[in-house]
């Protein structure tokens, strides 16, 4: 097996052993027919070894089975909104930036508190998110915590950073690469894919929705579920990341019928 090697000496604490424990909870639903992830063959302080994924040109027909096993993985279950990967008690990483686990009941207070709030202040700092447009955040992240788009959907195993960048296709199918894994809603993946242009998405989704039907409403909720990739956006890669985040929460407002 071909494989790649990731190095950072200056990399968080446990920031590729967070990414391994995502993978190998990842994998575990791949064993029950999820999307396949890429292999750890080795993993210490400031180092990982991973399978190398030969890459292949988008396919329709690849995307929508990549949708199929996508719904298997999430299907697979986490132990509670914004619960680490199993068996992992260390930090949470998105790219490099530490993101809290949880263990809520309600989605919404989880997703508004945990991936959302968290990552203002470190956005207006980064000169990316005006301090004038964070109370409109901050509203709809108060909708969103009493539960306004909260559903009977059990908490599921998402990818967690699942933009197009990670979803490489090969000449076997998807792959998926450097999760940041944890128990959320389905449509918080699925608005990922869309917010930053998966190759066939619509393929992709309806290979999704063959497998497990998405409930009533979801495109019209997708500006919901893209507040968090925005904030984490807004604080490391420029300001129009920051407008975005504010128009997304104009329009969960506006969605809440709070605006």
């Amino acid at each position: 097996m071909r494989e790649v090697v990731k190095e950072k000496a200056d990399a968080p604490a446990r920031f590729f052993e967070a990414e391994a424990a995502g993978l190998r909870w990842l994998g575990e639903a791949e064993e029950r027919g999820g999307a396949r992830v890429a292999r750890v063959t080795e993993v210490a302080a400031g180092r990982i070894r991973l399978e190398r994924v030969a890459t292949a040109p988008a396919d329709r027909d690849a995307a929508r089975a990549f949708g199929r096993t996508l719904a298997r993985t999430h299907d697979a279950g986490a132990a509670a909104f914004g619960a680490p990967p199993n068996g992992w008690d260390g930090p949470l990483y998105i790219g490099r930036l530490a993101q809290p686990a949880s263990a809520e009941r309600s989605w919404g207070a989880f997703y508004a508190r945990d991936r959302v709030e968290v990552f203002l202040r470190p956005a207006v700092d980064a000169g990316n998110l005006a301090a004038d447009d964070v109370p409109l955040v901050e509203r709809a992240c108060a909708v969103i915590a009493d539960g306004v788009f909260d559903d009977d959907d059990p908490p599921s195993r998402l990818h967690g950073d699942l933009w197009n960048g990670n979803v490489l296709f090969s000449p076997d199918g998807v792959v998926l690469i450097d999760p940041a894994a944890h128990g959320g809603h389905r449509e918080t993946d699925l608005a990922m894919l869309e917010l930053f242009g998966c190759p066939h998405l619509q393929e992709v989704i309806e290979g999704y929705r063959l497998t497990h039907p998405l409930r009533e409403g979801w495109v019209q909720r997708i500006p919901v579920h893209q507040l968090h990739p925005l904030a984490v956006h807004a604080v490391g890669h420029g300001p129009a990341y920051g407008a975005a985040l504010v128009d997304a929460a104009r329009r969960t407002l506006a969605l809440s019928g709070r605006s």
